[in-house]
């Protein structure tokens, strides 16, 4: 069962289109940028050369829905971790930020991507634990 993509939560896959630090071409480097939210408490993310598998704590902020998270992953081949938020927008727009441990920090937007049969989040936890 895929993953619902209703309008009023943060749930299902959602497609970066831009980030602070980078450009759209950066951005899209492996392909469209993304950020996917299961009903599982995970989720995962990718852009530039970095991609990350979070887990998820989902909860309200004035009134609005919101996800904090920490995530693990690699930016290039370089283990990379830290975490994030993001908070649906009065635009339909999903707009967040996300920190690497140490290092940069980068706010995003994104809008809803078009759901793939068969896509779940549930799948990055199961890759991650295979990572261990």
């Amino acid at each position: 069962m895929g993953i619902s993509n209703t309008p009023g939560t943060v749930l299902g896959g959602w497609r970066i289109i831009e980030m602070d630090l980078w450009d759209g071409e950066a951005v899209d480097l492996m392909g469209s940028a993304l950020i996917e939210f299961g009903r599982d408490q995970t989720g995962r993310f990718r852009f530039v050369a970095v991609e990350g598998w979070m887990d998820c704590r989902h909860e309200q902020r004035e009134g609005r829905p919101h996800v904090e998270f920490s995530w693990e992953g690699h930016d290039d081949s370089d283990q990379a971790h830290g975490r994030g938020w993001a908070t649906l927008a009065n635009d339909g727009s999903l707009q967040g930020r996300i920190y690497f441990h140490m290092g940069d920090d980068s706010g995003f937007r994104a809008v809803r991507a078009i759901q793939r049969s068969g896509s779940n989040a549930g799948t990055a936890r199961r890759a991650a634990g295979r990572r261990r």
